[in-house]
C-alpha cells in the first residue's frame, strides 16, 4: 500500500506582476501557479484548495471566526519494502525563461542497473562470457 505525506500551505492573498499580465485574475492565476510549480518541484502533487475557519483572538477578552484558503499537496513515501518515492521528470521541449511542468510517475518500466565497470575489467568479462 502506498503511503504519503501532505503539505498545507496558505493560498496566495494579491496576484504577482509579471509582463503581459494586466488583470487581476490574471495575476492572481500566475501567482497560484507559480507556487504549484514551485512545490511540484520537490515532489509535491497538488490535490484540492479548501476554506477552513480559524478562531482568531480579536482585542483582549474577543475572538472571532476568520477563514483561510489552504492548498492541500501531498507526495509518496518510500515503501517498507525499502523501494524508492516516485522521482520526477522533467518534460524536454519546454521554452526558455519557463518553469518546466513537472510529472510525477508512480512505477519505473526501466530496469535496475548495478555500477559501472572499469573498461580492463568489462573487456576480460565480454571475453570469457562469449
Amino acid at each position: 500500500m502506498q503511503l504519503h505525506e501532505y503539505k498545507v500551505v496558505p493560498a496566495p492573498n494579491r496576484g504577482e506582476k509579471a509582463r503581459g499580465l494586466k488583470t487581476p485574475a490574471d495575476r492572481f492565476a500566475n501567482a497560484l501557479a507559480s507556487l504549484m510549480n514551485e512545490l511540484a518541484r520537490d515532489g509535491w502533487e497538488y490535490l484540492r484548495a479548501d476554506t477552513l475557519p480559524s478562531e482568531e483572538r480579536t482585542g483582549f477578552t474577543k475572538r472571532t471566526t476568520v477563514y483561510h484558503a489552504v492548498l492541500v499537496f501531498r507526495r509518496a513515501l518510500p515503501d517498507e519494502a525499502g523501494e524508492e518515492a516516485p522521482r520526477k521528470l522533467l518534460t524536454a521541449g519546454t521554452p526558455a525563461g519557463k518553469t518546466p511542468p513537472i510529472r510525477v510517475e508512480a512505477e519505473s518500466a526501466a530496469p535496475k542497473l548495478g555500477a559501472a565497470l572499469p573498461d580492463s575489467k568489462k573487456a576480460a568479462t565480454e571475453t570469457t562470457d562469449g
